[in-house]
């Protein structure tokens, strides 16, 4: 049996910020860099907007993931905004490339989506939103490089039959679902092959360039 001082880890103080992120760091890597596992995305860099809004919709059952909805289902406001502000402030290097294989015509086609959107099927390009170089724009826009492409898939799924969801008007609802699955593949394979930014930092605020009307915006 175990000595009660050997259970219990050794933080430098209890009620610290490297206590509290134990349970984040298991999965997200030390400093929310993300890990080789397509299901624990990069988290360091995101807007704290962003953060706090996905620490909520765990905790109040909107967005599912058991092992997230156990973490910080009685988890006070003021705890979920210091967690998602400390992760915001992080700037690690990014983990290494998971390029997903893909043919030319994939590519071309993912590039295409993510630079330059398709009219024709009413697709916004991701940078109007994501940022130029992809690092999320303030307040409540992630970054997309460095996500591993089945996460990318994922969600996109996720949000395309309902079981994700954002604030009013749910923006990439109205986008995942004009994306077919073969979009969505070459928009994640086109992602997955982008170098990691200078500066990973999100953009400011810029309501005026974005295409939708978006909740996570306000």
């Amino acid at each position: 049996m175990l000595a009660q001082s050997e259970a219990i880890p050794s933080f430098r103080e209890v009620d610290s910020m490297e206590a509290r992120v134990q349970g984040c760091v298991t999965c997200h890597g030390q400093s929310g860099q993300g890990t080789s596992n397509g299901y624990f995305p990069r988290i360091a860099g995101k807007p704290a907007g962003y953060l706090y809004n996905q620490l909520v919709a765990f905790r109040d059952g909107t967005r599912h993931y058991a092992p997230m909805n156990y973490l910080v289902a009685y988890l006070p406001d003021a705890y979920l905004k210091e967690i998602a502000q400390h992760f915001a402030s992080q700037r690690p290097p990014f983990a290494p490339a998971d390029p997903m294989k893909a043919d030319l015509e994939t590519m071309r086609r993912g590039g295409a989506l993510v630079a330059g959107g398709d009219a024709g099927k009413g697709i916004p390009a991701c940078v109007a939103c994501h940022g130029i170089a992809l690092t999320g724009m303030e307040p409540g826009i992630p970054g997309l490089v460095g996500l591993r492409p089945t996460y990318v898939v994922a969600q996109l799924t996720r949000w395309r039959v309902g079981e994700r969801h954002a604030a009013e008007p749910d923006c990439m609802k109205r986008v995942a679902t004009r994306l077919s699955d073969a979009d969505m593949n070459a928009v994640a394979a086109f992602l997955s092959q982008q170098a990691a930014p200078k500066d990973p930092s999100p953009e400011p605020a810029n309501v005026v360039r974005m295409p939708l009307a978006c909740g996570s915006q306000k």
